[in-house]
């Protein structure tokens, strides 16, 4: 019953996750809230098991509809799996307690920005382009890369952000690149989780397939509705972050 309960939430965090990012929302609290007295790591280690697969699949299904830019994406994949080896480092001798309250006050900051730009990330208009436009792709992915591998909560959903505000993508495109890199992230994260023994590889495989099957028909539902619907799917999982983390931060 446990496999199964947490293998439904999987499906779930691979659809939202494979459209915007976020899926950690969904999958990390259904795993602490079946398995209380397991050690986070564990846990954590459990959850990239499985949403790997699914992003990695949902980059390869955006990169068949979508024109990606491999030549900035590469670079920035690279340095975003380096940042998560080094925030993962990091953890082990500084705590990110400090981030707990910054955190949901960063996304608020996040959502009130999205919802007065109306037009952003509705057309894909990129600002950069050549080697500016892959060192800036490398500087987001080296950032945030650090931050999955230091803290984690709303890595997706940031790169998306980044991508739109920066970069110029639309949403669509943003997901898409945003997919690629949190793959490189979560790959570095899931190493490290491994090398500790901190992975259930007996719940991996079920897990990492509810999610393959999640992520694949959340690309299907972003690919088929455009832009629109993943700014719209942005907005809602960037208010249930803030929620989430506010009250983790606040309240717990």
């Amino acid at each position: 019953m446990e496999l199964l309960l947490v293998s439904m939430a999987s499906l779930l965090a691979g659809f939202v996750d494979a459209i915007v990012g976020g899926g950690g929302l969904i999958l990390v609290p259904a795993l602490f809230a079946m398995f209380p007295g397991t050690h986070p790591a564990t846990l954590f280690g459990v959850n990239k098991s499985a949403s790997i697969w699914g992003t990695a699949m949902a980059a390869l299904q955006y990169s068949r509809r979508v024109q990606l830019s491999w030549s900035a994406l590469l670079p920035a994949a690279a340095a975003g799996f380096a940042g998560s080896l080094a925030g993962a480092w990091a953890v082990t001798v500084a705590s990110p307690e400090f981030l707990r309250k910054l955190l949901p006050l960063i996304l608020l900051g996040v959502l009130a920005y999205t919802l007065t730009r109306k037009d952003m990330g509705r057309h894909h208009e990129p600002k950069l382009s050549g080697r500016s436009e892959t060192v800036a792709a490398a500087a987001i992915g080296l950032a945030l890369g650090f931050y999955d591998g230091f803290f984690g909560p709303g890595t997706g959903s940031f790169f998306v952000f980044l991508f739109v505000r920066l970069l110029g993508y639309d949403f669509l495109n943003a997901s898409a690149c945003a997919k690629l890199l949190n793959s490189a992230t979560n790959l570095a994260a899931l190493i490290l989780f491994a090398i500790k023994g901190h992975v259930w590889w007996h719940f991996a495989l079920a897990l990492a397939v509810a999610n393959v099957v999640g992520s694949l028909l959340g690309t299907h539902f972003a690919l088929k509705h455009g832009a629109g619907f993943v700014r719209g799917a942005f907005i809602v999982v960037v208010f249930a972050l803030i929620l989430k983390t506010g009250y983790d931060a606040f309240l717990r």
